[in-house]
């Protein structure tokens, strides 16, 4: 297991109130609303979102349990119907997206060769050199589609579908020996910088004042290449949560 350095998490607490302090800027005029949920607004007002956020979490399969993501970006939206449907299930349709321009995955080290056959010359393999370890890169999910219920003056919740793509300064996540396999360690045994990741979460909005709430959500993730690379280990699930600082227009 790799301890997350002291340093990851001051690197995002001082990403997320840098966040805070630029996206404050983009906070526009009040808007007329029944408390302080923007969604019970007399008039029907559709509202935009601008916030900021972190995210963390953890990988849930047997093989992927000791991975550790975080995270810190931003995030943006806008309400694109009225309210409709019945009773508690009424609510409105959002698209959002969110950047995160700080991402780090921490992962197992471990320790690995190279291996070639070229023809007609015997198995010829490189001393092992180790791979894993913290991974950095940024992602983006262009593509959030949210269910908002209304809720009460002071509580939304809402549930969501979204994909995006993840970029990282290695080809993610290490795999292979020892022992060397061939299927593992082969001249053909290359992961990919470039990872998708489909995915789907639920969440809450606390509306602190007209125009201003804290959102808490957890997101399942399913990070897979989709072979870009000869070799697709991915990380079939993890669970991240989410706190972030939403303005209201």
């Amino acid at each position: 297991m790799i301890k997350q350095p002291a340093r990851h998490g001051a690197t995002a607490l001082w990403i997320f109130v840098l966040l805070l302090a630029v996206t404050r800027t983009s906070s526009a005029q009040a808007i007329v609303s029944n408390g302080n949920n923007p969604f019970l607004d007399p008039k029907g007002h559709q509202p935009l979102e601008i916030g900021a956020l972190v995210q963390g979490g953890f990988g849930l399969t047997e093989n992927r349990d000791d991975f550790k993501f975080l995270m810190a970006g931003v995030h943006a939206g806008k309400v694109l119907t009225a309210n409709m449907g019945p009773g508690p299930l009424r609510g409105n349709f959002e698209y959002a997206v969110e950047a995160f321009p700080f991402w780090q995955s921490y992962t197992p080290k471990f320790q690995r060769p190279f291996c070639t056959n070229p023809p007609g010359t015997p198995e010829q393999c490189t001393p092992l050199y180790t791979v894993g370890g913290t991974y950095t890169g940024a992602s983006i999910t262009p593509i959030i589609l949210r269910w908002n219920l209304v809720g009460t003056k002071k509580f939304s919740f809402w549930g969501q579908a979204a994909g995006g793509l993840l970029w990282t300064n290695h080809k993610y996540p290490a795999f292979g020996g020892p022992p060397y396999n061939s299927q593992n360690d082969g001249k053909y045994a290359d992961a990919s910088v470039w990872n998708f990741t489909p995915q789907g979460g639920v969440g809450l909005h606390y509306f602190l004042r007209p125009r201003r709430s804290i959102d808490f959500s957890a997101n399942g993730i399913h990070i897979s290449s989709a072979s870009l690379g000869d070799r697709n280990p991915g990380v079939n699930a993890s669970v991240q949560f989410t706190l972030g600082y939403t303005w209201w227009k």
